[in-house]
């Protein structure tokens, strides 16, 4: 490993910390209870993240929360946008999460199928 190597590994932790805190207009809050990461919650935050950097998204950090108590409909993600009302989602896969940053981050269309609730 090398001066160069090191530099690209820092570059990329930055990049990561970044979607992880600072301001936003969009916050993604993943559920990473016991239930949302036995159902592939960890997976699907991963996917939110390469979407995200792929896609060059800028003001767009993603965390996680705890337990939701819907064991049933994990993963759980949440939309938060300046100004709008937050958006549930349910069964978030990665190709789910996918869908969502193309639709809803990119374009402005909440993806209907598998939202969970809409709080105003």
């Amino acid at each position: 490993m090398n001066l160069e190597d090191l530099k690209k590994i820092r570059e990329k932790r930055e990049k990561d910390l970044l979607l992880r805190d600072g301001k936003s207009r969009i916050k993604i809050v993943i559920g990473m209870g016991t239930s949302g990461i036995a159902a592939g919650a960890r997976q699907t935050m991963r996917t939110f993240w390469d979407e995200i950097e792929k896609r060059g998204l800028q003001d767009v950090i993603v965390t996680q929360s705890g337990e939701r108590g819907l064991s049933s409909k994990e993963p759980i993600v949440t939309i938060q946008e300046e100004g709008k009302a937050s958006v549930i989602y349910g069964a978030v896969t990665p190709e789910v999460a996918r869908k969502i940053v193309a639709e809803h981050l990119v374009n402005g269309r909440p993806v209907s199928e598998f939202i969970l609730e809409i709080q105003k």
